[in-house]
């Protein structure tokens, strides 16, 4: 049997559609190549079984009619429990309770969400384990009926070294930021100090050199007030309590500073996120916004405001900008990207959603509330 292990998705996506034409199709007629249809069906048997991709194909009242090896290994089925089951046995809640709506709306006319998209989706174990992974859909249409085939792969240990590298990375800016404060600013307030000294001595004897004197303890002090600010961008949650609160108050004092905008922060309780790492990804989520809505947006007024919601907090971003279209929030920039990816860090759901009449953009994260 030949291995199709190495297949792309792409490749595999497109010999199982036309494999599943042609022996559907060989059906239907019930032309008599017999052994043209019998080899196609071997074909198809042999992808399905030594691809490295999980691939279920479902009816359209989405049930599973097939279940490949790969699948069996990343969802713990054996194929003969899967099949004949709804797929949504291998969703977590609210997607299971969603799918078959989902379904039904999307044969009514509507649009697909995933189908010909891939995306990251969360995937549900036989042990109840949930866990990510990348999602395909394809859908093959028939003469009385259509199918759908489903190309999963489970992305755990990606998820998790990207999380590590992240971590790392803040580990390292909150490293520099310390010793770009603790250090560097220390040693720059001393020679401030010392030109201060200098000053006065030379004032007795020479104004003009006490007055360079004087010059270079103001230089100085400008280069001491540029480094702290490096230093916050650089860790910029400090470790008490309300720190995620001060921190979020002064990106948007400083946000009207620097765009020469309206920017205002609101909370109307406490929130407190002991965990300085969580705190500092919600911090870049926020600030990737910013700078979002005032580079591509060309907002001139942003709202911040975080407040309780349940059993989570809500985080949002609003602005007045031009708005955020379809094929941006599909395709999406680098920002995009790795907003959503800190989101999923902390195990929060992110959205972004357009205004009214397409004017404006709102960016929100839920979030629990024991960070």
């Amino acid at each position: 049997m030949k291995d199709y292990g190495q297949l792309t998705r792409a490749e595999l996506l497109e010999l199982v559609v036309e494999l599943q034409q042609k022996a559907t199709g060989n059906e239907v007629q019930k032309i008599k190549h017999t052994a043209d249809l019998h080899d196609s069906e071997e074909w198809l048997r042999a992808i399905l079984e030594t691809a490295v991709e999980g691939i279920i194909t479902i009816d359209e009242r989405g049930l599973v009619e097939s279940f490949n090896p790969a699948a069996e290994k990343i969802f713990g089925y054996a194929a003969e429990e899967a099949i004949g089951q709804n797929v949504k046995l291998l969703m977590p809640e609210p997607f299971r309770h969603e799918h078959d709506g989902y379904l039904k709306h999307y044969h009514q006319g509507g649009h697909a969400k995933i189908i010909g998209i891939g995306r990251e989706v969360m995937g549900r174990r036989k042990d109840g384990t949930i866990f990510p992974m990348d999602l395909s859909v394809s859908e093959v249409k028939l003469a009385s009926r259509r199918i759908f085939t489903g190309f999963a792969r489970d992305i755990t240990e990606r998820k998790r070294l990207e999380k590590e590298i992240i971590e790392i990375s803040n580990r390292e800016q909150h490293r520099i930021g310390q010793d770009l404060h603790d250090g560097l600013c220390q040693e720059l307030a001393g020679i401030e100090l010392m030109c201060q000294v200098l000053e006065q001595k030379l004032a007795a004897k020479s104004k003009v050199e006490a007055k360079q004197a004087g010059e270079m303890g103001r230089h100085i002090r400008d280069a001491i007030s540029h480094t702290r600010k490096l230093a916050r961008g650089l860790s910029p949650v400090e470790l008490e309590a309300n720190g995620f609160m001060s921190a979020l108050n002064e990106l948007a004092v400083n946000a009207q500073k620097l765009f020469h905008i309206e920017c205002h922060f609101e909370c109307p309780e406490t929130v407190l996120i002991r965990n300085n790492v969580f705190a500092t990804h919600l911090y870049r989520i926020v600030q990737e916004a910013i700078n979002n809505a005032v580079k591509h947006g060309k907002a001139k007024r942003i709202f911040i405001s975080l407040k309780p919601a349940g059993d989570r907090f809500v985080l949002n971003v609003t602005d007045d900008g031009v708005g955020f279209s379809n094929e941006t929030k599909k395709n999406g920039g680098m920002g995009l990207h790795i907003m959503k990816y800190r989101a999923s860090v902390l195990a929060a759901a992110l959205e972004v959603r357009s205004g009214m009449d397409g004017v404006g953009t709102t960016v929100v994260c839920f979030f629990k509330k024991n960070l």
